[in-house]
């Protein structure tokens, strides 16, 4: 008798033991559809000539530059300069222009006057006999434009006159 009662005891012990249990079956894979990001608007080219007309787009940003620093047109055309302010601080902190100077002026005492020509856009009356052609004054998401012939062949600096930007925000408009 204590034979079957200790066999009784080890099928109990068996029985009511933990069962492995299968683990849970995995959820079924679903398949995802790819998410479509538009397509970034491609940037206009720099420069856009339709023989008549050179189109030069600009963009000034927040960290104080150009999109180029080298221009390249043909004499005899119809200048268009479009500046956009691709940044988003307002024309107070970070305002942007376009200025194309003649050759042989000076940048650095032209800038020291533009300083204090803030009533006309940092655009300094004193000078306009340097100037070929200009811009307004824009902030963060403004644009502007400005029409000219093109100068005479050569090589022509561009410049924002806004305080402290000339040394960063220039360029060179070549005329062939």
């Amino acid at each position: 008798m204590k034979k079957l009662s200790i066999l009784v005891a080890m099928f109990m012990v068996v029985g009511c033991g933990k069962k492995e249990e299968k683990p849970a079956p995995k959820p079924a894979a679903t398949a995802k559809k790819p998410v479509k990001k538009a397509a970034p608007k491609p940037a206009p080219k720099v420069v856009v000539d339709d023989g008549t007309t050179a189109t030069i787009n600009l963009t000034g940003n927040d960290q104080m530059r150009f999109n180029t620093q080298k221009v390249t047109v043909k004499a005899g055309r119809k200048i268009k300069v479009n500046l956009k302010h691709v940044g988003k601080l307002p024309i107070t902190a970070m305002g942007h222009n376009f200025v194309l100077l003649k050759p042989g002026t000076d940048l650095a005492a032209f800038n020291a006057k533009a300083i204090n020509a803030k009533a006309t856009n940092y655009i300094p009356a004193s000078e306009a006999d340097k100037i070929i052609a200009n811009t307004t004054l824009i902030g963060g998401g403004g644009s502007t434009s400005v029409e000219f012939d093109a100068p005479a062949k050569g090589k022509y600096t561009f410049i924002c006159s806004y305080p402290g930007h000339y040394a960063l925000m220039k360029g060179q408009l070549i005329v062939e």
